[in-house]
């Protein structure tokens, strides 16, 4: 199959700064769509029909005009956060061709002599300014596609309330055409001075002597507010590596508390994805602070009480149950819902949890662990340790087949 559709990556130095197969390709197109800056760079002797962005974007527009040679533009690298993706997940192959040019990262990287492959890169078009919350470490390099020229003041205030006042950060403007421009600064000591939408902001973090959140599992309780309700730190690390993230699996996380298993479930790839589904509004509260504050504002929240609040949802490859095991119909909706291969972890601290997963072991196999976690603390002149309420944890995975439960047993 001839490809139909040709998406070609454009620079700020415009259709003269192509190479020969995207001019070619946009000399033989019936028919161009791109935003208004690029169409305004193509030459008059592009005879196409020029067409702007549809808003909302509709792939469907694009899809009306298969057997047509039709040409996308798109800014630098279509496949780095741009159109070129969301067109590959709506076209096979066979009927695309990508001509890419160099990214605005590229360039910025090259600009600072940072190699890429050390360097975290964040969008932050059509994402909250929380998302850089995940990225923000001592000695990360991060590149930052910002939204508009509003972007390097919110970013370095961020900054600044995080303690990382000292990060030096550069926004280039334009970057690889005649108006590229240069800004050096530290966030502590940035202004609001006038930036072009266009821009790209470099940082290269540094802290007043606050202290940063490890990449491990198992983040210090007080990084979550809450109430209590809290799946502990050194159970909640076990409890991590038992759910096993993946890059693009869902989790359930099932009486979320304060969302501490669910955030960091995200936290573990930028491409995992949770659901927290907690009844408390107080701890709603909580869990809308908490992934903001540690970076995963896609965290979606479900207000309401299982199994009810599962109808519906997204179906998962992992399921938490910190709360409600022994709840009517929990365990049942949570295995039914939960996709083959997926893994179910559920935590009790009671003797009646406990034996409802006892009992859920003794049906649907699994292993049970118990944790046992003591600290030293004062007693007296002296220390002494005094032990936290043991966990019962359970564990399996959903064979291919696997039973299903009888509903109203």
């Amino acid at each position: 199959m001839v490809p139909w559709l040709t998406v070609v990556g454009i620079g700020e130095d415009g259709f003269f700064g192509l190479g020969r197969a995207a001019r070619r390709a946009l000399l033989d197109a019936a028919i161009v769509i791109g935003g208004e800056r690029h169409l305004a760079m193509l030459p008059a002797r592009i005879r196409a029909r020029r067409e702007s962005w549809p808003t909302p974007f509709d792939v469907t527009r694009i899809a009306a005009y298969e057997g047509m040679h039709v040409c996308v533009l798109a800014s630098g690298d279509p496949m780095l956060f741009g159109v070129g993706a969301t067109l590959a997940r709506a076209f096979p192959p066979a009927q695309m061709r990508i001509i890419p040019g160099p990214s605005s990262l590229s360039f910025a990287a090259a600009r600072l002599g940072w190699p890429l492959q050390g360097v975290a890169t964040v969008s932050l078009v059509g994402r909250p300014l929380a998302t850089l919350n995940a990225y923000v470490r001592e000695g990360t390099r991060v590149l930052i596609l910002s939204r508009d020229g509003t972007s390097p003041l919110e970013i370095a205030a961020l900054l600044n309330e995080r303690g990382f006042g000292p990060t030096p950060m550069t926004v280039f403007e334009n970057l690889g055409g005649p108006r590229e421009r240069r800004i050096d600064a530290r966030a502590e000591t940035w202004r609001d001075e006038a930036v072009g939408p266009l821009n790209i902001v470099a940082l290269e973090c540094r802290t007043n002597g606050g202290h940063a959140l490890p990449l491990t599992s198992g983040l210090p309780d007080g990084a979550f507010l809450n109430d209590g309700q809290l799946t502990k730190r050194d159970v909640r690390a076990v409890t991590l590596a038992r759910l096993a993230p993946a890059p693009g699996a869902m989790l359930w996380d099932v009486g979320a508390g304060c969302g501490s298993i669910g955030i960091e479930w995200m936290r573990a790839h930028p491409a995992c994805k949770a659901i927290a589904i907690e009844s408390n509004p107080r701890r709603q509260a909580f869990i809308a602070h908490n992934r903001d504050a540690l970076g995963v504002p896609a965290l979606r929240l479900v207000e309401g009480r299982a199994p009810d609040a599962l109808s519906g949802l997204p179906a998962p490859d992992a399921i938490f149950i910190g709360g409600g095991v022994t709840a009517a119909g929990v365990l049942d909706a949570c295995w039914s819902s939960l996709r083959e291969g997926g893994r179910l972890v559920a935590n009790a601290v009671t003797l009646q949890g406990e034996a409802a997963l006892v009992q859920w072991r003794d049906r649907y196999g699994g292993t049970l662990t118990r944790i046992a976690v003591s600290e030293a603390q004062p007693l007296g002149g002296f220390d002494a340790w005094r032990a936290a309420l043991p966990i019962t944890l359970y564990e399996t995975t959903k064979a291919a087949g696997a039973e299903q439960p009888v509903p109203n047993e």
